[in-house]
């Protein structure tokens, strides 16, 4: 087996609800913004929670026709603009490179569930002869990445990931490794969604999964706060273009860092939950530290999963702590979940753009929400003030539904 070769960040990009676009994203995000409001997409008075992250200034207009617009699911066309602005900010002129050798891995947990409402709506009070002929491209998940590749002219790898909740990382992670062994020399890759609909937030609320601050909207997401009640959902996308080191210098790209690892594992324990005592996260984070050849001591930073569950948070905590042993309470560690939500299969893509971020500009984005930490979190999880402090590398944790666990290890270049 030949020796992997590097993978550096040229690209990116984020939409969140802080902020459309990377700059916007970044600058709201240090400051500790939140981006949690009453649902505006529907009419949420009948449910259990009335509140998420919502992107409420993209118009996909920016980068589309309304004739490509009209044929995208909302999830689609947030991971397809942000891609193009993730190429837009690599500096790649796709006429100077070999686009066979550059493709795409955008991935989502839920896809077109949006569209997938209203069209089984309509078909139930009409007729079958009222589906439109769209409906299977807007709504299945390959299509950001099919799209992309066509608008683009990448013609490489071109495929998807769908994990659940950490679909976005594990895109980034298998990317990354399709241009380590020499499958491509750029892959554009992250996660988007859009699940703010009627069923959506009414399965995750009857799994008793979500927050029920209604009351209190912004200060509902609280990961490692003693009063956190569940998660806050959201939509966006974070996309990132990842570049064989070589490649990148030889055009001159600016390079925002290296992408050094990525881990992968399995809980193998139950459909929802954590494994106790943060077993599987606690792998996946070895994995990741042992495919990037670092220590644990190498680590200054940690860009968790952060959900604001009650399980959740004290499974990562333990995780941290069997991984990091002594060490980890001097890893700083911070959720973006706390600002914006979680935003299922395009929270790795958005958590990994920040976490590169983090290592750019050496700041890290706070844990907002944090007043009266767990006792049983007991960790640096930087509140309520963005900090800035050396970081030479960073971890980017995501872990989802079924049990499956990712985690990319970047690092100063």
């Amino acid at each position: 087996m030949t020796d992997k070769r590097r993978v550096v960040v040229t690209g990116m990009s984020a939409i969140t609800p802080v902020g459309v676009g990377l700059a916007h994203s970044w600058q709201a995000m240090v400051n500790g913004t939140n981006g949690i409001q009453h649902i505006s997409q529907f009419d949420p008075t009948d449910f259990p929670c009335r509140f998420a992250g919502e992107v409420n200034d993209f118009d996909p207009l920016c980068e589309l026709s309304s004739k490509e617009a009209r044929k995208m699911d909302r999830f689609m066309q947030f991971g397809i603009v942000c891609g193009k602005w993730a190429v837009e900010d690599s500096g790649i002129d796709v006429s100077k490179i070999d686009a066979d050798r550059a493709g795409v891995n955008i991935g989502s947990g839920i896809g077109g569930i949006k569209t997938i409402e209203m069209t089984a709506g309509e078909f139930t009070e009409k007729t079958s002869k009222r589906v439109s002929p769209f409906y299977i491209p807007m709504t299945i998940i390959n299509m950001i990445s099919g799209n992309l590749s066509i608008m683009c002219g990448l013609r490489g790898p071109n495929i998807c990931t769908v994990t659940a909740c950490t679909t976005g990382t594990h895109a980034i992670g298998e990317a990354s490794r399709l241009i380590e062994y020499g499958d491509a020399d750029i892959m554009v890759a992250g996660g988007a969604e859009a699940p703010i609909t009627p069923t959506s937030v009414a399965g995750f609320a009857s799994a008793k999964a979500l927050s029920t601050r209604n009351d209190e909207p912004t200060r509902a997401s609280r990961p490692w706060d003693r009063d956190r009640d569940g998660f806050v959902i959201g939509e966006g996308s974070g996309v990132m273009v990842l570049e064989e080191y070589e490649h990148a210098r030889a055009r001159g790209a600016r390079i925002y860092a290296e992408l050094l690892g990525f881990g992968l594992s399995g809980d193998a324990y139950h459909m929802t939950g954590p494994s106790p005592g943060g077993e599987g996260a606690s792998r996946c984070m070895n994995n990741a530290l042992r495919n990037a050849g670092l220590n644990p001591e190498d680590i200054d930073y940690l860009n968790a999963h952060g959900t604001s569950t009650p399980l959740g948070d004290i499974a990562e905590t333990l995780a941290v702590k069997l991984s990091f042993k002594d060490r980890s309470k001097d890893i700083a560690i911070s959720s973006n979940k706390s600002m914006i939500g979680h935003l299922l299969g395009a929270a790795g893509g958005v958590e990994a753009v920040m976490t590169v971020m983090s290592i750019y500009n050496q700041t890290i984005t706070p844990t907002i929400n944090l007043e009266n930490q767990d006792s049983d979190c007991d960790l640096d999880y930087v509140p309520n003030q963005a900090r800035s402090m050396p970081i030479r590398a960073a971890l980017s944790n995501s872990f989802g539904f079924g049990g499956t666990n990712g985690t990319l290890v970047f690092s100063q270049i």
